[in-house]
């Protein structure tokens, strides 16, 4: 079996310096489970590590695609696959890192995917069509495609609404039924799954003060930028949190001070539906990420399941 090292846990718990420190340990090399992170220009609402905090290791799914091209989890977990073979092959230890759940388990669990359902064109005419009809007109016209994706997802969920949509006019099978078809195989790999938490409160407070350190690192810049070049909130790219938020400033829907407490409050939320998701998984050793983590210990552990002298 393929060793294998995953680090999960919530918005600003810290898995990038942890997964960064286990790689210098270990001899390893980081893929990011970051459906943001994987996007060009997308650097500081995303938190992308710098040269300088990945201390010279390797990192894979970092600024691999343009903001303009689709990204799924399909995709995620084939790239991925090459990248974990490709890490094996030089006789270093991957460690897929962030805090993507659907990312992480789609890859653990080995999971098949109906492939080639994406459609970044018609993405963006059911986003259109949504915006000047509304949301049960575009709901009604997913009840026609998909009678059953229709009824386990809420009208006022236009995201996932869209996405069913695309999936089923472009694979010409429902959605719904591409999810049946998925397979899961047996996974190949020896795993050590480690998940980062800590306070909530403390929590909060780190994810208030990342994001007033986007805000003065120049998001809104990078916002503005990427407005410029083309791409607005019909774009899967720019419904990240922190990039929707400051294109409603930049469009004159809301003060900059009222982006700013969305970007927190969305990203509070977000982080306790993180935490929802990744405590399911009975495979999770969680630590502490705020009262210092032995390191040593976490390295033995890995080397006694690895069997790495």
């Amino acid at each position: 079996m393929i060793n294998l090292i995953c680090v999960a846990g919530p918005t600003a718990s810290g898995k990038t310096a942890f997964a960064i420190e286990l790689a210098k340990r270990l001899d390893g090399e980081i893929i990011s489970a970051d459906s943001m992170q994987i996007y060009k220009g997308m650097d500081i609402g995303t938190a992308k590590p710098d040269a300088e905090e990945m201390q010279g290791i390797k990192h894979y799914l970092i600024d691999e695609v343009s903001p303009f091209e689709s990204f799924d989890v399909s995709v995620f977990t084939e790239l991925c696959k090459k990248y974990i073979d490709e890490i094996t092959a030089k006789g270093k230890i991957p460690i897929v890192a962030g805090g993507t759940g659907l990312f992480i388990n789609s890859l653990i669990d080995n999971v098949e995917f109906y492939s080639d359902n994406t459609n970044e064109k018609l993405r963006a005419e059911l986003a259109e069509i949504a915006e000047k009809n509304g949301n049960e007109y575009l709901h009604k016209m997913l009840e026609e495609c998909d009678a059953e994706a229709a009824k386990n997802i809420h009208p006022n969920n236009v995201k996932r609404v869209i996405r069913a949509i695309e999936a089923s006019k472009t694979a010409g099978i429902a959605f719904s039924e591409q999810k049946r078809l998925a397979i899961t195989k047996k996974s190949p790999y020896n795993l050590m799954y480690f998940g980062l938490n800590m306070d909530r409160a403390l929590l909060y407070e780190r994810i208030n003060r990342r994001v007033d350190i986007m805000i003065e690192k120049g998001l809104l810049k990078e916002v503005e930028k990427l407005k410029n070049e083309g791409l607005d909130a019909s774009y899967n790219s720019m419904k990240g949190i922190g990039y929707k938020e400051i294109l409603k400033y930049l469009d004159g829907k809301c003060s900059l001070e009222e982006s700013i407490d969305e970007i927190k409050l969305l990203s509070r939320r977000y982080a306790k539906r993180q935490l929802t998701w990744f405590r399911r998984d009975d495979r999770i050793c969680w630590l502490d990420s705020s009262k210092g983590i032995n390191m040593e210990e976490v390295v033995k552990n890995i080397k006694v399941k690895f069997n790495i002298k």
